[in-house]
């Protein structure tokens, strides 16, 4: 393709498979192996420690964000300042380097500030360093069976309801600070004693806090280039340091940040309580925090994806070795005295946007709070507490998202979000999630149940509508509500719903068999009113419903039937398809074939275009022959047959790109690599000399060699597969009209390899020109509806 990666220094360090180097492994490869060769840079340069000059940028961009919200965190939770500090570091270099989200920054998050402030309250901070490190352990032990996956399984509305109603605690009593008061043990009390804080203000502290609330929403929307060069200071620091300067200058007597000498600072002590309080606090901890940080890595990875610059490519989330990661960073915080640990939306944004690469960027940043901590004492000792709290404060009614909120009212679950705020704010976070569960499970059993089916007549047509699920428990309606169809009768069935189960279906089915045997119609449509597919024949109730296309054998089918298979897929066509895409088909052949691009690609059966790529009627331009090739123009005895289509298809077509689709198992592969260099010259061997030059490319020692994923290539074959998709491209570069339209910027080039095996497609993330290695990487399945709906 046309970008081509960027290694990070993780893949520098750890080589792209353990078995690279396997004597063992060449033992699985043709004679051909012996061109096998390692990847990647000399053993001398891969140990070489090295930084990109973006990780440090963005580490620094990213620590001035985390140095005053860790402060103002272990503020709102009443902990020891230094606690949260602690956190930051610890975060940012063990949950950095051990995760396995590499942009993700971890530190101490608002969405545990209330958790933490109730356990500081009941047990001491002592005992809540102890049961951060138990967490910890937890977060390990779940990371070792593999079920981060299971965390994304609660309902989104659980989780912004959560953080919603963590957001609304953390305002309500920093409000308190904001205007010269105390807060108090609860929301409620919180909301209780505020005509009091009112009528009792603090002139010194309301004006720290509203400067710096003033600077924090006014700071992102400077205009003009001026807004372009201030903008480069993270908002929270610029709050924090206006604060700071206007309660220096002028001379107002409160109470600023005091971080005592680290001798003193107090680390865990052996738990002390109630057996079964210090399990559910334990228990807390590794929930809340687990699945914000899951939660906030799949968003990261989100992110990653939708950034044009830097062209690096970042390597997706593992959520188990991040859970791993974020349970090592917890035992380390709270055995070192600071504030729990998960990973952070905020500042994971931030890095992003400020172009990090590596997990190097988030190691900086610890490394850069660690050094603030040891030498910028006297000059954090000047914040006001006041400008902390504002600053969190904001942070808090910021994690009430109008974002969030318009996406669960489209989803319809505005019950769910409401209960679970409400809940946490009242109880607590684990009671108010479980609560939250318990309402979303009810929501579900409630729509699951709730089905309308109606039966209307309208010119002679009876039209039966469903609205809802139709699972078993709704099979006795739907009988009942068939059954006032007469016989006869043209019938038209809505299905207003996302699931039916087997019961549903087999009850509609058989009454449609019966229907239609008695001289009545049955036209099965969806809520818009599109045609649903009728149910397969009856004498292939064996086979799925892809199986039209594929060529398979029913046990119960006569064995003689495949003498007519072409006959019985054309007569399949005419009946199921061909109403479906005649009007389509008309039009194009109206208007012409307008196709988007030339797909070259090898002659195989096991090679559906149309099916990979998920493409229709005049969509592809297809060239197919064997072995994928692309003669180089004026080559002695050369078929003008794909230069005459390259042509065509560039020229007089438009095509906006032009792609070389290789795949596993490539018998034209395989019988070039076997194949004497001076064999009979047959039309196989004739054409076959046209793939020389992708051979004489895997041979050649000074070139690198295409990995696919990441890993090696299987065997020989498969090597020689993915490079003669590289030098085809090369070929296409040599094409008088493909040439041209590269230079005018019009074209792109594509490669691609096809798994069969394993029905994974790669696309080439490099291209032929550069000296690197050319990498297929994998394509991942698309989001559904109901995925981009919650996203």
């Amino acid at each position: 393709m046309s970008c081509a990666p960027t290694r990070t220094d993780d893949a520098s360090h750890q080589p792209d498979n353990p078995q690279e180097n396997d004597p063992a492994r060449t033992n699985l490869l043709s004679p051909a192996s012996r061109f096998q060769r390692p990847h990647g840079p000399p053993s001398g340069n891969a140990r070489r420690f090295r930084i990109h000059g973006a990780d440090v940028s963005a580490s620094v961009a990213v620590f001035l964000i985390a140095l005053p919200l860790s402060l103002g965190i272990a503020l709102a939770t009443g902990a020891p300042l230094q606690a949260g500090l602690v956190a930051a570091a610890v975060g940012g270099i063990v949950a950095g380097r051990l995760g396995g989200a590499p942009l993700q920054v971890s530190g101490p998050a608002a969405g545990l500030t209330v958790v933490t402030a109730e356990l500081i309250q009941q047990y001491g901070w002592r005992t809540t360093c102890a049961i951060t490190v138990l967490a910890g352990l937890c977060q390990l032990v779940l990371a070792a069976l593999r079920v981060a996956r299971s965390a994304l399984a609660v309902s989104p509305a659980i989780v912004h309801g959560m953080l919603a109603g963590i957001g609304a605690t953390i305002a309500l009593a920093q409000l308190h600070i904001v205007l010269g008061g105390t807060p108090q043990s609860s929301a409620v009390s919180n909301v209780r004693g505020l005509p009091a804080q009112l009528a009792d203000l603090h002139p010194a502290a309301l004006s720290v806090s509203v400067l710096t609330v003033a600077v924090l929403l006014i700071w992102p929307r400077v205009p003009g280039h001026a807004g372009r060069i201030v903008r480069k200071i993270p908002a929270a620091l610029a709050a924090v340091a206006a604060a700071t300067a206007f309660a220096a200058f002028a001379g107002l007597h409160q109470a600023r940040v005091d971080l005592p000498s680290w001798r003193s600072h107090a680390l865990p002590e052996l738990p002390e309580g109630p057996v079964l309080g210090l399990l559910a606090a334990v228990l807390t901890i590794t929930l809340v925090g687990s699945v914000e940080s899951l939660l906030s890595a799949v968003a990261i990875d989100k992110l990653v994806a939708a950034r044009k610059k830097p062209a690096v490519r970042v390597p997706r989330a593992d959520l188990d070795r991040e859970l791993a990661g974020q349970g090592a960073a917890n035992m380390v915080s709270g055995a070192l005295g600071g504030l729990p640990v998960t990973g952070v939306a905020v500042r994971s944004s931030a890095n992003v946007s400020a172009g990090a690469v590596s997990r190097n960027s988030t190691m900086l940043h610890g490394l850069w709070v660690v050094v603030a901590a040891l030498l910028l004492v006297p000059v954090l000792d000047l914040i006001p507490l006041a400008a902390l709290a504002a600053l969190v404060m904001v942070v808090g009614v910021q994690m009430v998202n109008i974002t969030h909120l318009r996406s669960v009212k489209k989803n319809r679950e505005m019950l769910v979000y409401a209960a679970t705020l409400t809940a946490v704010v009242l109880t607590g976070v684990l009671e108010g999630v479980v609560i939250g569960i318990a309402v979303a499970v009810a929501v579900a059993l409630h729509r699951l149940t709730r089905t309308r089916i109606t039966v209307e007549e309208q010119d002679g047509v009876h039209r039966m509508r469903a609205r809802g699920q139709l699972t078993f428990l709704a099979v006795p309606r739907l009988s009942r509500m068939l059954s006032q169809v007469p016989h006869g009768a043209d019938c038209v069935v809505e299905l207003d719903g996302s699931f039916m189960d087997h019961a549903a279906y087999e009850a509609l089915h058989d009454w449609q068999t019966s229907h239609t045997s008695q001289g009545g119609t049955v036209e099965v449509t969806g809520r818009a009113g599109g045609r649903i597919s009728e149910p397969a024949d009856e004498t292939h109730g064996c086979c799925r419903p892809w199986t039209p296309w594929r060529n398979h054998h029913c046990d119960d089918r006569p064995r003689d039937a495949d003498t007519h298979h072409l006959a019985n897929g054309l007569s399949s066509f005419q009946r199921n398809t061909a109403p479906l895409v005649r009007d389509e088909l008309a039009r194009l052949a109206r208007e012409g074939q307008r196709p988007s691009q030339l797909f070259i690609t090898c002659a195989d059966s096991r090679l559906v275009t149309s099916m990979i790529t998920a493409s229709g009627p005049g969509d592809l331009f297809t060239v197919r022959n064997v072995g994928n090739l692309v003669p180089l123009p004026g080559e002695k005895g050369a078929d003008d047959s794909v230069a005459a289509a390259i042509e065509y298809a560039v020229d007089v077509l438009g095509v906006d790109s032009i792609t070389v689709c290789g795949h596993s198992g490539c018998g034209a592969m395989q019988a070039l690599l076997n194949s004497p260099p001076d064999g009979t010259a047959t039309p196989l061997a004739r054409w076959l000399r046209h793939g020389r030059p992708s051979l004489r490319r895997m041979k050649n020692r000074h070139r690198s060699w295409a990995r696919i994923s990441g890993r090696l290539p299987a065997d020989a074959v498969e090597q020689l597969c993915l490079t003669n998709v590289v030098q085809q491209l090369e070929h296409l570069r040599a094409h008088e009209s493909v040439a041209r339209r590269l230079a005018e910027g019009s074209l792109q080039l594509h490669g691609m390899y096809f798994h069969v095996g394993e029905a994974q497609a790669y696309l080439l993330t490099s291209t032929a020109e550069q000296e690197i290695d050319e990498v297929f990487d994998r394509v991942a399945p698309a989001p559904s509806t109901l995925e981009k709906s919650h996203s």
